[in-house]
């Protein structure tokens, strides 16, 4: 087949181009190389086109003849405060509109989106007396106080974190998250409008080698690696046992894959995750256990608005895109303890 990859000289990106070299597909490889993700960076990669999906005229020359599109670009990141809109609303929902109409008058009516976890807000919970319920947000006062997990609405009892699936509200919480949300309902219209297949992969904490080290893509491990680094113990918020799902880079690039070379219809979404949640706190161990770094220091420190656990269902994308994490987080972590950062 004949792949449009955006984001392609991304973390993720650069993981896709290689499988899908490898698996014999042809890949017309572009990225923008935006700062943000790229630092300083000031030489494009070989094979890849400077292309900002934004410019319709510089896609309209990559289009032609391709089978699909494989929609990694966008700008990542929860968001400073609200002067950051501009920026998500610009490359990641009007990018992707250009990139959908585009793909419309090349022919072009298979998309694959990076989407994100984030879309699912505060993530599912349950109440072993009210059942499934959807908490409030955490309060200042709760959080000064230490108090870090949710409450049912209902009767103040203590909740459970559960698997969110993929027909969970789409409830996001950040900027970046109403981006990708955005996204996705774009994404669904032009699907209904063209007869077009999208299909939409929620990515949960990425990690591996080549991960940034100092940008906004830089992810909570490569923050304890880069504090181990400095000989300093990586500092964890509130309890540390917030609970999330580490997806290795390969494992993603794995599931862009079978999306690609899938024969779903119109618009689906799968979950991308490893299914083995693990907490925080152990993350850091686990790293501090294989640099042998100093031990990692839980702060009771908190950040406004962060999630306390977002951890989903693999079920989906196995039984119908046939993709199965392969890499086991406590493996995949004590690898990247090591792994090579980018700058």
């Amino acid at each position: 087949m004949k792949v449009l990859l955006t984001g392609a000289a991304g973390f993720i990106g650069s993981r896709i181009r290689a499988q899908l070299t490898d698996g014999g597909h042809e890949v017309v490889a572009v990225d923008a190389m935006l700062p943000a993700a790229h630092g300083d960076a000031t030489t494009v990669p070989d094979g890849i086109r400077q292309v900002d999906v934004r410019d319709a005229a510089a896609l309209a020359e990559v289009l032609p003849g391709v089978d699909v599109v494989c929609h990694q670009a966008a700008v990542v990141g929860a968001g400073v405060d609200a002067s950051d809109a501009p920026s998500y609303g610009s490359h990641n929902d009007y990018g992707t509109t250009v990139l959908l109409a585009e793909m419309y008058a090349a022919g072009c009516r298979q998309l694959v989106l990076a989407s994100s976890m984030v879309v699912y807000g505060q993530g599912g919970f349950a109440c072993t007396e009210h059942g499934d319920v959807d908490p409030l947000p955490r309060t200042k006062a709760d959080l000064d106080a230490g108090e870090f997990e949710h409450r049912c609405p209902v009767g103040a009892e203590p909740l459970q974190w559960r698997l969110v699936d993929e027909d969970a509200p789409l409830r996001p919480r950040s900027l970046y998250a109403a981006s990708k949300v955005a996204q996705e309902h774009y994404a669904l219209a032009w699907a209904e409008a063209t007869g077009g297949s999208v299909v939409a992969l929620r990515y949960h904490n990425v990690y591996g080698p080549h991960m940034p080290r100092d940008t906004p893509y830089s992810g909570v491990a490569a923050i304890f690696r880069s504090a181990i680094e400095r000989g300093e113990p990586p500092r964890v918020f509130e309890d540390g046992g917030q609970m999330r799902d580490f997806v290795h880079v390969d494992d993603v690039a794995a599931a862009n894959v079978a999306a690609i070379t899938s024969d779903t219809e119109g618009f689906a979404a799968f979950n991308v995750c490893s299914g083995r949640p693990i907490a925080i706190r152990d993350v850091a161990a686990r790293i501090c256990e294989v640099r042998d770094g100093l031990a990692p220091v839980v702060t009771g420190q908190y950040r406004s608005g962060d999630v306390r656990h977002i951890v989903a269902s693999p079920a989906l994308a196995a039984d119908v895109l046939g993709f199965r994490a392969a890499i086991d987080p406590q493996q995949g972590l004590a690898d990247f303890a090591f792994a090579p950062l980018r700058g």
